[in-house]
Parts: structure tokens; sequence; C-alpha cells
């Protein structure tokens, strides 16, 4: 195997890829990256065994063939070179021969026929939308997730394919969150219900953000295949694949309220700033702050035998009279961060049922959470 490309190019591709190599004792094999040339491509390759990513990096491919390094030492070593120069990449005798400029290395590694293969999914039907879309609905969803293996449908994001709309869900049991996105069926007869892993989420988000959308070409979109308890995204040059959690996931929809006796509208960062004031005074533990809604005005209390107290008073427009809600304010505060605009909608039956927070402009984003009763 001999190949060429440049150093930002290799860069990038390692970066994408290396970040879930993981050490396994009895399979050494996962801490290394996977080098492969074949019929003028060229593939950057990485997995755990629950999650593979595929990078296809740009470059010349002088010779064919495939060898795996260990992730850590070729990451860092191609990163301490110019962006601008071309490397040499060559396999010979058990090592990875590194040449670029002035900087010469061989790095030991092991044959890729150890390596675990990537399952392949048949590129058939599928659904794509919006890179952008698709980042804001997963970051919307993904700090709701479960982190208790009790229940472990809950430690995933439920995908709820209808038709032209992807409906994400995410819930602990003490908050949720979903958002819906327009996308584009491709040959997607029946509705799909499916349960992706949070670290397969967390993933395929870290390789969104780390985009240079400027670079892409113009109507580059996500698409998203799925087959027997498997999902593949792909984006400009990455594709991720992983497992799915089989489970049932619980119909969420019976929660959501259908009424409320106060309506609330009120600047979020003020509602954030007073929030976080008043959290300083929450008992530690509970993480309990009050907010009592009253004419054009929200005041946020906490009391802590502790610590003491806090009481912070914001103009807010209300409707229907006074109400109130004891929340975690940590829950409450991960709502508001992830709502867009510099408005935020709050609904309010009683004390006893949840709360919704949506944007002040009706989208497809909501978040409940559930009180803490006194």
């Amino acid at each position: 195997m001999r190949i060429i490309c440049l150093q930002e190019n290799l860069k990038r591709g390692l970066n994408t890829v290396g970040h879930i190599t993981t050490k396994n004792i009895n399979l050494p094999i996962l801490n290394n990256i996977l080098i492969k040339a074949e019929k003028g491509n060229i593939e950057l390759v990485s997995t755990n065994l629950e999650i593979g990513v595929v990078h296809q990096l740009r470059g010349k491919a002088e010779s064919d063939g495939e060898f795996t390094v260990d992730s850590k030492l070729i990451t860092e070593y191609v990163n301490l070179l110019k962006g601008n120069e071309k490397i040499k990449l060559e396999e010979k005798d058990g090592e990875l021969k590194l040449e670029c400029g002035s900087y010469k290395t061989k790095i030991k590694g092991e044959p890729a026929k150890d390596f675990p293969l990537i399952p392949v999914i048949a590129k058939d039907n599928y659904f794509s939308c919006q890179i952008e879309d698709f980042r804001k609905a997963l970051t919307g969803v993904i700090f709701s997730v479960s982190t208790s293996e009790n229940r472990v449908e809950l430690t995933g994001v439920l995908f709820s394919f209808l038709k032209n709309k992807l409906s994400l869900a995410a819930t602990d049991s003490y908050r949720l969150a979903e958002s819906s996105i327009e996308v584009i069926n491709k040959g997607c007869d029946e509705d799909i219900k499916i349960i992706v892993p949070a670290k397969t989420v967390q993933e395929f988000l870290r390789i969104l953000n780390n985009l240079d959308i400027n670079s892409l070409e113009t109507g580059t979109e996500v698409k998203i295949y799925i087959a027997d308890n498997q999902i593949l995204l792909t984006v400009d040059s990455v594709d991720l694949i992983s497992r799915l959690i089989n489970g049932h996931y619980p119909d969420y929809k019976q929660i959501i309220p259908t009424q409320s006796q106060t309506e609330i509208l009120v600047e979020r960062q003020e509602l954030i700033r007073a929030v976080k004031a008043s959290a300083l005074f929450s008992k530690t533990g509970i993480n309990d702050v009050s907010l009592k809604f009253s004419k054009n005005k929200i005041i946020v209390s906490a009391f802590s035998g502790a610590s003491g107290e806090s009481r912070v008073e914001i103009e807010a427009d209300t409707s229907d009279g006074e109400n109130e809600i004891t929340v975690n304010y940590r829950y409450l505060i991960d709502g508001l961060n992830n709502i867009d605009g510099e408005l935020v909608k709050i609904k309010v039956l009683n004390s006893n049922t949840p709360c919704v927070l949506k944007t002040a402009q009706e989208s497809g984003y909501l978040y409940i959470i559930m009180p803490i009763r006194q």
C-alpha cells in the first residue's frame, strides 16, 4: 500500500475516525485505525464493535493494500506536521513508513486481516435532511437521555419517521425533549420507529460539529439508512454505522399536557439569570427552585436552611391568574439553553403536573419537566 495526501486532509480524517477507538484487553486491535487503499479509493476506518466510522480520504492511491496502526500515535504525530505539506504513506514489512518534508518515521502496526469487519448496509431507501436542521434537533434532545441502565430503552433517542417528518425524543423520566424536522423520504413506504444509542448520537453530533460547512458541496445533506437492528448515518465523506437498541420505547405522548391554566411569555436570558441566582440557595441533592406566576411577573425563589434564600422578580406576560410550580433547576436550565430565540413560552396547569417549555414562535421543539412535589 502506498498513498499520498495533504497533511490537513489526513489530520481531519484521523480526528474524525479516531475518537471511537477503544482499549480492549481481549481485542487490542480496536485501538487501531485501519488505513485502506482499493481501486483508487482511500479509507480510514475505526470501530468499537458497537459503532463503526468510515472516512473517505482525499488523496492519491499509488498501490492498493491495507494496514492498521495505533490511533493515538499516528493522530498525534500527523497533527504536528505542517498543514500544506504532502504526506507519503507506505506499508512495508509490518510497519507504516510516513514521510512529510524533513519528517520521516516508521510506525509499527498489525495486519488488517485481524481488524473487525464493518457491516455493510445497502444504500437503497433512505431519509435525507438538512445538516443544520439535524444537528439542532439532535442537540435539543440528547441531554435528556437516561444514564441509568435499569431501562435500557431510555438510554437512547427515539427516531420516529412518519412520511416526510422525523421526530426525535429523549427522556429520563424526569424531563422529556422532543424535536421534529422535515425529511425527504426516498423509497421508505412505512412508518419507522427505532431507538438509537446515546453514544451513537453523541458521536455523529461531534462529526457534524466538526464539519467545515463552507467547504461542502452545495446541497450536501445527512442521509439516514435503516436495516435490521442497524442504522447508517452519512454526511459528506463520513459514514457512521451503529447497532440499535432493542426494546419498546414508552408512549411519551401520554404525559404531554393537553391543557394549561397559565401561559407565560418571558425573556429567556432573564429567566436563566434569575434561575441561576436562586439555584445557589437550592437544597443540595434536590436542586429545587420555585416559580410563582402572577400578573405580568415571575418570582423565582429558593430556600436552604444551610445557605439562606433568594427571591428574584422578573417581568413577564402572563395569562389566566396565578400559578406556581417547583422544578429541578438543572433540568430547567437545560431546556432554556436549547430553545431558540429571545422569548420562551411556559405552560402550567398546576403544581402537580408537568410544565411545558416552547419557543415563542411555534416550532418543532418541545420540552417538559416533571414537578418536584412539596
